[in-house]
């Protein structure tokens, strides 16, 4: 009797097909989704198996995989670079690899699923890198990619609930007072204070819970979360400032690859069961805790301490030097040892050189500005997420509360950090320069505003100063260095639209009526004429991703070309945005010659500003999908609506595509910043899709003008 894990008796490549599942998923959820689905469907098909695909993209879970399917499923692959609930095929093959090995290694998937680890549902057996499909040290950055961006995730709200709350009760309820500004132990506004404070207490275990939770599932969030509070708790092991945020980041990691080893250890089968909720909890929590406070724990009370005394011997030096320093120091970790250690050394001068505290009152906002700053100057290199917590971090950095800003140092360190410490440094500096005094041990434009600072005008001057050069280095960093949310995050994969609508259901306004997928349209170029029933949601939705969904529906080819001034993909593609060859030879050469096609449409309104944007998401991840395809993108204001346009290339462009392919068949698609809907979110799967079949390609090559282009982009629907 097999097993419901094992294979039918004598499937194989030349045996009875097998059943097979498949989930698929990238971060931002539109192209690598559908076209790991499709090229999985049609591996399956080839090898004589039967397979259904649920796709997890950007406009939710379709063809949803049922109890049914998953108990008759002889094997499971889950391609993803996002976490995918694996709860449900415990007791089956599990395969985990990126989206990446989904579109370009799928029959080697299919193979290799058939030996793949038994899933026993405490995420080790199918925890990617087990399985020898996955490849690389991609996969590596991968992981560590999702886990940090987990533990972000999960961490923001605390920070935005804790950092109001405190916000809001010092503004209502707060008096100013040798002390800081202290709120009345009997009032309202102190219960308001005291709930945010928890809030803001719990945000450095929930990063590093969940950090530890997407490496190693359940067992890993105590000791991620215990291991959290301890190092924001400096008092366990003797020092007077926690290690903040970055202490969490390693608590987050440590646990989790303590976890994923102790899951490693053979035991009986006696204890097995209780391996998950008892076994591994209370062992990596106590080998990580008494591992920090023994042994982490001593080296940051004694970095503590020697700051502390080397802040001591500065006293007396320039004032310039100084600000610099305490500036430097109250940004890089804000809420760390060192940003502790510049405010307790000014706040314990309060009383005999105000001077010091004014300083590092100044730098104390610069960091939640800043990055609040930066997310209103160029909105779309940050997700809807990060642009709610730059407004919120705007309001805290108000009040002094320099931990608004960690959301973003956690998610992008190497390019966050620094801008918060140049801007921290001048602010610090000019206050310094300018003898800035501050009377209490709290900072931010709040003090000032509460009459605690002397020297109130150059107070601002130094915090805006600060602000915007915190803002602009940001913004430059992550221009250069590609670190926007809306890059992918397998790495070396590129994408198709995601980053062009990274984190958000964003187009401008649909076509008139909720015009239909499948164009055909008259002359007139109006897509007003759609009925009611052809606007319904599921109409436009992407096909089921499985064998016998493969098939083109009845009517899902253009039965005639679209006349002239056709349009095709909901209007967004018209004969106005085809070219038949490309004059360009490079890559470069490439996006401004579609740029100026697409501007042709009257919808860009800044070809240059285009172009640029075009520029900077090729800088974040090479667009060249593979597969001879290439499709660069933007989401930007410099077009009023969006728009989709396509040439070809006969003899290739070099794209750096993943599997080396030269692009000839080029699409370019612009996506306005302040849109609504998700219309062509839903076309851009379908065209994701529809490209992974060969013989669509070669029609697309081959189609001998205009109106024959027209007429086979047409057939998508």
């Amino acid at each position: 009797m097999t097993s419901p894990a094992d294979p039918p008796n004598g499937a194989g490549a030349s045996g009875p097909g097998l059943k097979l599942l498949a989930v698929t998923a990238c971060p931002t959820g539109i192209a690598h989704t559908y076209m790991a689905a499709e090229k999985l469907a049609q591996a399956a098909e080839s090898l004589g198996h039967s397979m259904k695909v649920e796709t997890q993209g950007s406009i939710g879970a379709e063809n949803v995989l049922s109890d049914n399917d998953v108990s008759q499923a002889d094997g499971v692959i889950i391609a993803a670079d996002k976490d995918v609930d694996r709860s449900r095929f415990i007791g089956k093959r599990v395969l985990v690899v990126a989206v990446a090995d989904g579109i370009h290694r799928p029959e080697r998937l299919i193979e290799q699923v058939r030996n793949a680890p038994v899933y026993q549902g405490d995420g080790h057996e199918a925890e990617r890198g087990a399985a020898p499909a996955a490849s690389g040290g991609g996969k590596g950055r991968s992981v560590t990619y999702k886990a940090l961006m987990n533990g972000v995730s999960y961490m923001i709200p605390f920070v935005v609930v804790g950092g109001l709350l405190i916000a809001v009760s010092l503004a209502l309820g707060g008096d100013t007072t040798s002390k800081g500004i202290v709120i009345p132990d009997d009032s309202f506004w102190k219960t308001v204070n005291d709930i945010g404070s928890i809030g803001f207490e719990l945000m450095i275990p929930a990063l590093s819970g969940y950090i530890a939770y997407a490496i190693a599932d359940r067992p890993a969030l105590v000791p991620g979360m215990v291991g959290g509070w301890i190092a924001a708790h400096g008092e366990l092991y003797d020092s007077e400032a926690g290690a903040g945020f970055i202490g969490a980041i390693v608590t987050g990691f440590l646990a989790g690859y303590l976890v994923l080893w102790i899951k490693r250890v053979k035991v009986p089968k006696f204890v097995q069961p209780i391996m998950p909720i008892i076994v591994i909890p209370i062992v990596a929590t106590s080998a990580l805790g008494l591992f920090f406070i023994h042994v982490l724990g001593e080296p940051i009370s004694w970095v503590f301490e020697r700051l502390t005394d080397w802040l001591g011997g500065l006293t007396g030096t320039s004032a310039a030097l100084l600000g610099i320093i305490l500036g430097l120091m109250i940004a890089f970790d804000m809420g760390g040892p060192v940003n502790k250690t510049a405010f307790l050394f000014g706040a314990g001068l309060v009383s005999k050189n105000p001077e010091v505290m004014g300083a590092c009152a100044a730098a104390i906002p610069v960091p939640p500005l800043g990055q609040g700053l930066a997310t209103l100057l160029r909105r779309r290199m940050f997700d809807d997420q990060e642009r709610e917590t730059g407004l919120a971090a705007l309001f805290m950095g108000f009040f002094g509360i320099t931990e608004g800003a960690i959301p973003f140092a956690a998610a992008r360190p190497a390019r966050v950090i620094p801008a918060n410490m140049l801007g921290g440094a001048v602010a610090g500096a000019i206050a310094g320069v300018a003898s800035v005094e501050d009377n209490v041990p709290h900072g931010g434009p709040i003090v000032a505003v509460l009459g605690a600072v002397g020297g109130v005008p150059m107070f601002f001057v130094a915090v805006v100063v600060g602000t915007a050069v915190t803002a602009l280095v940001t913004i430059a960093l992550m221009s250069v260095g590609g670190g926007g949310r809306g890059a992918d995050a397998d790495a070396g994969a590129g994408s198709v639209a995601e980053a062009a609508v990274a984190g958000e259901a964003a187009s401008s306004a649909p076509s008139p009526a909720g015009a239909p997928v499948l164009a055909g349209v008259g002359s007139g170029g109006g897509t007003g004429a759609a009925s009611a029933a052809v606007a319904a949601p599921d109409a436009t939705a992407p096909k089921a991703a499985s064998v016998s969904a493969a098939e083109p529906r009845d009517g899902g080819k253009a039965e005639a070309a679209p006349e002239a001034g056709g349009q095709v993909l909901s209007g967004y593609l018209t004969e106005q945005t085809v070219r038949e060859r490309l004059a360009a030879d490079g890559k470069d050469a490439a996006i401004r010659e579609m740029a100026e096609l697409l501007a042709a449409t009257g919808k860009v309104a800044d070809t240059a500003e285009l172009v640029r944007a075009a520029f900077a998401r090729e800088d974040q991840g090479t667009t060249g999908l593979g597969e001879e395809i290439a499709i660069p993108h933007a989401k930007t204001d410099a077009v009023t609506a969006p728009v989709v346009g396509f040439a070809r290339s006969p003899e290739g462009i070099e794209w750096g595509a993943p599997d080396g392919t030269k692009a000839r068949l080029v699409f370019m698609i612009a996506v306005p910043e302040a849109a609504a809907g998700d219309e062509h979110l839903r076309i851009l799967a379908l065209l994701s899709r529809k490209l992974m079949g060969a013989e669509f390609r070669e029609r697309l090559l081959g189609a001998a003008d205009v109106g024959a282009i027209l007429r086979v982009l047409g057939e998508i629907e």
